[in-house]
């Protein structure tokens, strides 16, 4: 093999293994120009499950309240009021039965609060998205306005 034979296929070489990235690129624009935002998220699920979830509040607050049911002049339920007595007739059912109405009142708790942030938050959640690719979309463009060329882009990366 000559010298030239062998600087030459050391090029090929070379440039076969040569490391080099290529970004694709859309359109600019949210969701790569097609007047769509990345992040699809329609008002009427959200309303639907948001409005679910009030209902599903109202009705817990309403039906499984049962340290409140069949309340006394003092406040005592009735569940509370049975745990009382056989308490005082020292049955140990009755602190067994105190024990039960507080973890159910605590997990009844748990779920109304869960229900509560799951509506409030839905409501608040496709505005959220709308600044977020807003502020997005603001901070890759030039000073002029224009998007930012996929090669300015792949300066950060080196």
């Amino acid at each position: 093999m000559a010298w030239n034979e062998w600087e030459n296929a050391k090029a090929e070489a070379a440039a076969r293994r040569q490391v080099s990235m290529r970004l694709n690129q859309l359109p600019g624009g949210p969701g790569g120009g097609n007047g769509e935002a990345d992040l699809v998220v329609h008002q009427d699920d959200l309303g639907e499950v948001g409005h679910e979830a009030f209902a599903l509040h109202g009705k817990l607050q309403k039906e499984a309240d049962i340290a409140g049911a069949g309340s006394n002049p003092e406040g005592a339920g009735s569940t509370m009021q049975a745990a009382a007595a056989l308490k005082a007739s020292t049955f140990a059912l009755g602190g067994e039965l105190e024990t039960t109405v507080s973890v159910w009142t605590s997990q009844v708790k748990t779920v109304l609060q869960a229900c509560a942030h799951i509506s409030n938050h839905l409501d608040y959640s496709k505005k959220a998205h709308a600044e977020d690719d807003a502020a997005i979309a603001a901070s890759l463009r030039n000073r002029d306005g224009s998007a930012v060329p996929v090669s300015r882009l792949a300066e950060y990366f080196k």
